[in-house]
């Protein structure tokens, strides 16, 4: 009989408990859904973050799926084959995954939304902010900066994942009651600079008069600001984000006379899907949604919110420590 071995059985002739094994621990499977863009790191970051801080009680094992939904499914069943506890995606797909979430539960694995719906109730919890409210918040400062009327640009993010949709239906609903504003475009552009870029130089090409651009996104809003600025155009009223980088232009063209708004949806998500998916597996009670409503930074604020010491890839709305942002965005 090895040592271990005999404390155990010690511990029992004495009617006392054996310490708890590592293999006691509860077992976590995290899919990093998406890579690309600084956001979903920072997402992935503040989830890890968490880990470490109760590595004594959760054994995380890591999938990366890379906005492939095909993938994610693959994922979710290597996950399920490992025997985790609990399951913590953010949905590339809304219906994709159903499937394999259902089969998930059926072995009694708790699946945990992060930042992303699907459309089914095949989930023990979700865990997001309400995307309809941020796409709201930007629409409604945009109308009122604009007296209601004017031609307008929107820039969405990825058709088909929920955060995008729920935002541009919350922006469209406030239009609706402003019908002297017209939005030349809506166009995807996948969260990212330099499609925003393209996109709306292409568009200030084919029209004179643009007043504002409404943006889901900080990157998006960089990229809108360089498009005016290389086609010598005004700049105008734009929604964003709560990017740092962001964040940064926005203070320094603020002397300039350029004004914004800048829902969030925090990357601190990431650490509440972990306290979320714990108190699952300890039996608590925890509702099935657990939606937050946006932060939302505007002129009033922007000056205290940015971080001028840390990184332009940087979210302000975290909970990592500032060494911890420093060990993620390194530039």
């Amino acid at each position: 009989m090895n040592l271990k071995n005999t404390m155990m059985a010690a511990a029992i002739a004495l009617g006392i408990a054996a310490p708890a094994a590592a293999a006691d621990k509860y077992k976590i499977g995290y899919d990093i859904y998406f890579g690309g863009n600084s956001w979903s790191v920072q997402l992935y970051k503040e989830f890890q973050a968490e880990a470490e801080k109760r590595a004594d009680e959760v054994e995380v094992s890591y999938t990366e799926s890379e906005l492939k939904a095909d993938k994610q499914v693959a994922n979710i069943e290597d996950l399920i084959t490992k025997g985790v506890n609990a399951i913590i995606i953010t949905p590339i797909s809304p219906t994709a995954v159903i499937p394999v979430l259902k089969k998930a539960q059926a072995k009694g694995i708790k699946v945990v939304l992060l930042a992303s719906k699907i459309k089914s109730q095949d989930y023990d919890a979700l865990v997001t902010v309400n995307d309809e409210d941020f796409g709201k918040a930007g629409a409604e400062w945009l109308a009122k900066k604009l007296n209601g009327k004017g031609k307008i640009i929107a820039l969405n993010g990825i058709s088909g994942i929920s955060a995008s949709d729920d935002r541009w239906a919350g922006a469209q609903e406030v239009f609706k009651a402003y019908p002297d504003i017209q939005v030349v475009s809506a166009v995807d552009a996948s969260w990212d600079y330099a499609q925003a870029k393209v996109a709306v130089s292409n568009l200030l090409a084919a029209n004179p008069e643009i007043d504002g651009i409404w943006s889901q996104g900080g990157g998006m809003t960089l990229g809108a600001i360089d498009a005016f600025d290389a086609a010598q155009r005004k700049l105008v009223p734009m929604t964003g984000e709560d990017n740092n980088g962001y964040l940064k232009r926005w203070v320094a063209l603020a002397d300039k006379g350029y004004t914004s708004v800048a829902p969030s949806k925090p990357t601190w998500l990431g650490s509440e899907s972990l306290i979320v998916a714990l108190k699952l597996l300890k039996g608590e009670t925890v509702e099935k949604e657990t939606i937050f409503p946006p932060p939302v930074i505007d002129d009033s604020n922007v000056a205290k919110s940015v971080r001028s010491d840390l990184s332009d890839s940087f979210w302000v709305n975290t909970r990592m420590t500032d060494d911890q942002v420093r060990a993620t965005f390194k530039d």
